[in-house]
């Protein structure tokens, strides 16, 4: 654990938001060599944080012994050098008891995933967030997607909880969006944090900074950090030349190759780490692998974004 405040940490951060892919081995058990090892290189690649056992990270398929180890794993290959957030999900007890796993395991924060399957009313989805951020001392960030998806009036009373310091989407409504940013900006004192947590965010990125949303996270930093450092940096410093090179011939194709698939968003990437030359295994059941055809098209793409940035230097 860090000793830095967790938001202060992640309110401007020095590159992208890393949500590093599980590694398996061959038999399909953890792989937590493999694992530090994917986590180390995305940190000294320049990632401003790591978000372990989240959605790329495949937290659905994991045991809660599995996930404490991968979280332990993350916070021992980044040595202090960048927060570590770790998922946490399922229903309330589940959801505290994977919370504790993550504190004990040495966690900076959380991301609170939402419940499992059922479709909840406001004040249940608040109560479960409640519970949840009050079994540990860890800062939570709420993740807004599928079931879990919020009226600005419950945002307003997430940012006023205790331990709640941010609001990731995943959903992408930008009219329920900003009615969330002004509710809270209206009613609410400090600093609340929010995130882009929509797949490949950079596709949507200019269009969440022009609510104010500058944070975002990046499957994409998995297996091209370079492309990803790029985009981040073009689009903080302003560049819009580099940051519409990038956007129409890497992330759009890689966005139309990702939805020929379900569950490309988490397969597609680990499709892309393994390409890069570390073999982090195969997605888990339920989920599945890209098609043959589908990774040679992703590394023809990963080859054409990387002379994309040759042609910008």
């Amino acid at each position: 654990m860090t000793s830095a405040p967790l938001a202060a940490r992640l309110s401007i951060p020095s590159g992208p938001l890393f949500f590093p892919v599980t590694a398996y081995g061959p038999d399909g058990s953890l792989a937590l060599d493999v694992y530090s090892a994917h986590v180390r290189k995305g940190v000294e690649a320049g990632a401003a944080a790591v978000f372990a056992c989240c959605g790329t990270g495949e937290f659905h398929a994991l045991t809660p012994e599995e996930f404490e180890a991968c979280v332990r794993a993350a916070v021992e290959a980044t040595d202090g050098r960048v927060p570590v957030v770790a998922g946490a999900g399922y229903g309330t007890a589940l959801a505290v008891r994977y919370a504790k796993l993550a504190e004990g395991a040495g966690a900076d924060g959380l991301l609170a995933m939402p419940p499992y399957l059922v479709v909840a009313g406001q004040e249940g989805l608040l109560r479960h967030y409640r519970d949840l951020v009050a079994a540990t001392s860890l800062p939570t960030v709420v993740y807004q997607r599928d079931n879990a998806v919020f009226t600005p009036g419950t945002v307003v009373e997430l940012a006023r909880t205790d331990g709640v310091i941010g609001l990731k989407d995943g959903l992408g409504d930008l009219d329920l969006m900003q009615r969330i940013v002004s509710a809270v900006r209206s009613e609410v004192t400090g600093d609340f944090l929010y995130f882009n947590g929509l797949p490949t965010a950079e596709q949507t990125q200019l269009a969440y900074r022009g609510i104010g949303v500058t944070l975002y996270s990046s499957a994409v930093f998995c297996f091209a950090p370079e492309i990803a450092l790029a985009f981040h940096r073009a689009l903080t410093s302003g560049d819009d030349t580099t940051v519409n090179r990038l956007l129409d011939g890497f992330y759009r194709p890689f966005v139309e190759l990702r939805s020929r698939g379900r569950g490309y968003a988490v397969s597609l990437v680990k499709a892309g780490v393994r390409l890069r030359g570390l073999d982090v295994g195969e997605v888990r059941p339920p989920l599945h692998e890209p098609s043959e055809d589908h990774v040679k098209q992703l590394a023809a793409l990963i080859d054409h974004g990387y002379a994309l940035l040759e042609e910008g230097m």
